[in-house]
């Protein structure tokens, strides 16, 4: 019987100065494919060469200087690779591939990074958020074009659900929970019917958080966490998702990003 495919998703938030912790995780996880969010790094200054070190030979990537950046690195091969500009200026935060699944399908991997929206969630007053709703808004149009089997994954920057923040009554109007960026996210999971894979292994309410503030002197005691980062699939794919993990102790290494990594298997 075929081996599931292993894909991971992490926000690293610098795949340079955390170059180490990536290198760590792939040693001790072994995914076939991981998908970073928020790189930093332009493609030539990429790491290729330490991740080819480790098996994962094909890597596509989309970066810009200092700031945003998304990066598919893969032990297997990865075909027709496209990066949308969902942020209409210019930004790095989507690209995209098809993989071939270990019974032979082909499916379309989509990788995106949401911009965080600033700290004021008023478009008026905060330019960053409304970038950040009209983002979701292009995303939703684009879902609604998709026919074919889709695993879309990422920091969307948005806890929907009450039991994917630490305290709903005290984040309710914080950038990441306000009620009108659950609804531009919902309008975009319904737009394809999109399943949240990790509310299918951990359905609510149980705790499933994916970031911690560095602000938290003690991260792990005080548990004040978001889900942020998210995997979803195409309906005609959830049978195929044989498991759904967050790596939590990687956000306790050293010089840590302040998400931690998602892990799915599949076999399709």
């Amino acid at each position: 019987m075929a081996a599931p495919l292993k894909i991971a998703s992490w926000n690293i938030n610098s795949v340079r100065f955390r170059l180490a912790s990536v290198q760590r995780f792939l040693a001790e996880e072994q995914p076939d494919i991981l998908c970073l969010q928020e790189t930093k790094v332009i493609n030539n200054d990429f790491p290729e060469g330490p991740f080819r070190q480790l098996g994962y030979n094909f890597q596509k990537l989309h970066g810009q200087p200092m700031h945003h950046g998304v990066a598919i690195i893969s032990k297997m091969r990865l075909s027709d690779d496209n990066r949308l500009d969902w942020q209409a200026n210019g930004e790095a935060r989507h690209i995209g591939v098809s993989i071939t699944g270990p019974l032979g399908g082909t499916v379309r991997l989509e990788n995106v990074y949401v911009p965080a929206g600033g700290e004021i969630p008023d478009r008026d007053l905060n330019p960053k958020f409304g970038q950040k709703l009209d983002f979701l808004e292009r995303m939703t149009q684009w879902s609604r074009g998709l026919d074919g089997r889709t695993i879309i994954l990422g920091d969307f920057n948005i806890a929907p659900l009450e039991s994917d923040v630490w305290s709903h009554k005290q984040l309710i109007n914080t950038v990441s929970h306000t009620a009108i960026e659950i609804e531009r996210l919902k309008a975009l999971q319904d737009a394809h019917n999109w399943v949240d894979i990790g509310r299918k292994f951990y359905p609510a309410p149980e705790r499933l958080y994916t970031w911690w503030s560095y602000r938290a002197r003690d991260w792990s005691v005080s548990d004040k966490g978001r889900r942020l980062d998210h995997i979803w699939v195409s309906p005609d794919l959830v049978e195929a998702v044989k498991s759904h993990r967050v790596v939590e102790p990687c956000r306790g290494w050293a010089q840590p990003s302040d998400h931690a990594p998602l892990i799915s298997e599949f076999l399709f």
